[in-house]
């Protein structure tokens, strides 16, 4: 399943393809596509605090969705959007010559998506970006600038004494200071989150942590060393 925002593209599209995202917008609603809800609720303020099943179940109009759209483009209503639109298009086009990739979604393998997802809110301080199925079986938890897809499997995909062993990762997070890193490290500890590996202060120059979630997924949290008080103890 693609976890892109396909409401974002990479320039500004014409008007006639924003009144197709709309539509698909309000079909995707219609057919209770719970990743839609979660846009909803973070753009739309009247649904910010409705979970999922009733914003689906909520009046939905394509007026609603063309707000939708205009707010993904950083505009306050399709009236705006369609005035930005008409400015944007006086002025003189570059052409594109190169993609620029936006981002990276790391998967975890997961056995339950309710237990891990509540593991991140609770324990790493992610915020749930969506869930998807009935029971659920996929989602997304986001914390700042990251982003991790959780897929619910019925086994682990690695054998578990093999990935301790090997310090297997499934994804790296950085932060950009020394201060951040060790911050982020007493954060943790204090919620109970359980270690593969404490702060350590590696030979390449930076300062790490390794957390181990509830399916013995091992997440890296790195930063840079501080070299002004390289003698100080680590927490």
């Amino acid at each position: 399943m693609p976890t892109y925002d396909p409401i974002v593209e990479a320039c500004m599209p014409n008007l006639e393809n924003l009144k197709k995202q709309a539509k698909l917008v309000l079909r995707w609603h219609r057919e209770r596509h719970y990743p839609v809800a979660a846009q909803i609720r973070a753009l739309l303020p009247r649904f910010s605090n409705l979970p999922d099943s009733e914003i689906l179940a909520a009046p939905f109009k394509l007026s609603d969705a063309q707000e939708l759209v205009a707010r993904q483009h950083g505009f306050t209503g399709w009236q705006a959007l369609r005035a930005g639109l008409s400015a944007t298009s006086r002025k003189p086009k570059s052409s594109l010559s190169k993609a620029s990739i936006v981002g990276a979604e790391p998967h975890l393998f997961v056995t339950d998506i309710l237990r891990s997802c509540g593991f991140f809110q609770d324990q790493l301080g992610f915020s749930l970006v969506f869930r998807y199925g009935e029971p659920p079986y996929y989602a997304q938890v986001g914390r700042d600038a990251a982003r991790l897809n959780l897929r619910c499997v019925q086994a682990p995909v690695i054998q578990p004494a093999l990935r301790d062993r090997e310090a297997l990762l499934s994804v790296s997070m950085t932060v950009a200071t020394a201060a951040e890193i060790k911050l982020l490290f007493l954060e943790f500890q204090s919620a109970g989150a359980a270690f593969h590996q404490t702060l350590q202060r590696q030979p390449w120059g930076a300062s790490n942590f390794i957390v181990k979630d509830p399916d013995g997924n091992l997440l890296l949290f790195a930063g840079p060393v501080d070299h002004q008080g390289a003698g100080a103890k680590l927490p």
